[in-house]
């Protein structure tokens, strides 16, 4: 897929993995929707920087645990810049804890920002990008979602659903050309990962990650962008890790 005169929504767009991926997309030619809860000066910032890439650049203002808020971010973006011809999901966030230690509602707000969302967003991005006759869809999971972690079960059973979406999605729209594709990011370097403590960023380094280095989210972005853009990846997800999940000692 040629990305010039596309036009991509990526929530979670403002920071990290998402800004990132927002602005590697533009760089590409597309035009840019970033969309997340906080208009502030991140989200400005990437608005500037995608803009300086010669393209349009929209934000959008959403709360994606609101099924309403995700359904009027793939409105907005058509309306604002014409049509839709890729979605990237990239909005979540942290739920710590384990099953005994988190309440009900923290269970259910994981799902609502990582799995509803998704949901609503591609209900609502379908029948566009069938009007472009294709289209491109992509999940941004975890490595969190692959292996068990003590502390966070909400998050990492979130998480672990959206491969399979992936499967679903790419499955069922395959005949209208539209590739849905899924990447689990380990230990990047983002505001995500900041409040790791000094013991655990040098576990990470020393024994959990072969190549002793955390991701940065431009790697990440590089790896959707290449999904966006070969037309004959489907239903598929990748790690992205330095080896993280490929251990087994």
């Amino acid at each position: 897929m040629t990305l010039e005169g596309k036009v991509a929504l990526v929530t979670g767009g403002t920071m990290g993995i998402g800004a990132a991926t927002a602005l590697a997309l533009a760089r590409e030619g597309a035009e840019v929707a970033i969309s997340a809860r906080r208009n502030d000066a991140e989200a400005q910032s990437t608005l500037e920087a995608i803009r300086a890439a010669g393209v349009r650049a929209e934000f959008i203002q959403a709360d994606f645990s609101r099924p309403e808020d995700a359904t009027r971010s793939v409105e907005e973006t058509v309306k604002r810049l014409g049509c839709l011809d890729i979605l990237v999901h990239a909005a979540g966030g942290a739920v710590n804890g384990g099953l005994l230690e988190i309440s009900p509602d923290q269970w259910y707000a994981a799902f609502d920002v990582h799995v509803h969302a998704m949901f609503h967003l591609s209900r609502a991005a379908i029948p566009h990008l069938r009007a472009r006759a294709g289209g491109a869809l992509v999940l941004v999971s975890s490595t969190a979602g692959i292996r068990g972690i003590i502390t966070n079960i909400a998050y990492q059973v979130a998480k672990g659903a959206l491969p399979q979406f992936t499967r679903a999605l790419a499955r069922e729209f395959a005949p209208d050309n539209i590739r849905v594709n899924c990447v689990a990011p380990g230990v990047i370097r983002t505001a995500f990962h900041a409040s790791m403590s000094e013991a655990q960023k040098k576990l990470n380094l020393e024994q959990r990650i072969p190549l002793r280095r955390e991701g940065t989210p431009e790697q990440v972005a590089s790896l959707v962008l290449e999904l966006v853009k070969n037309d004959y990846i489907t239903g598929e997800s990748f790690t992205i890790d330095g080896g993280l999940t490929m251990r087994i000692a």
